[in-house]
């Protein structure tokens, strides 16, 4: 059985929301306050923009750092490449398999 040091059943549930997925796009350009993505989201309140960052938090995918007053959400950038190798890995052994059937369909 393969180990990761990553729980992925968190990660890939977590980028199954496209408000998290923008989310996480937007930490990994640099990092921001909460209060900053918020004012982003015109139809999501303060308080359920925090609960998404919450559920990455806890899959790992963000960092989140206190600065006095403030909380800077940046990107974890080992967590996602943990999961991009996971997803290559897929992506090689699918890509055998056409290869293979578009080989005998020939």
């Amino acid at each position: 059985m393969v180990e990761y040091t990553i729980n992925l059943d968190l990660v890939f549930a977590s980028l199954g929301n496209a408000t998290r997925r923008d989310i996480l796009n937007r930490v990994s350009k640099h990092s921001v306050t909460v209060g900053e993505l918020a004012s982003t989201f015109k139809s999501i309140s303060l308080a359920a923009v925090a609960k998404h960052i919450e559920v990455l938090q806890r899959a790992e995918l963000v960092i989140k750092k206190r600065e006095g007053r403030r909380q800077l959400i940046s990107a974890n950038p080992k967590v996602m490449n943990q999961a991009a190798q996971v997803l290559e890995a897929y992506k090689t052994t699918w890509d055998a398999r056409f290869d293979t059937l578009d080989k005998l369909l020939k």
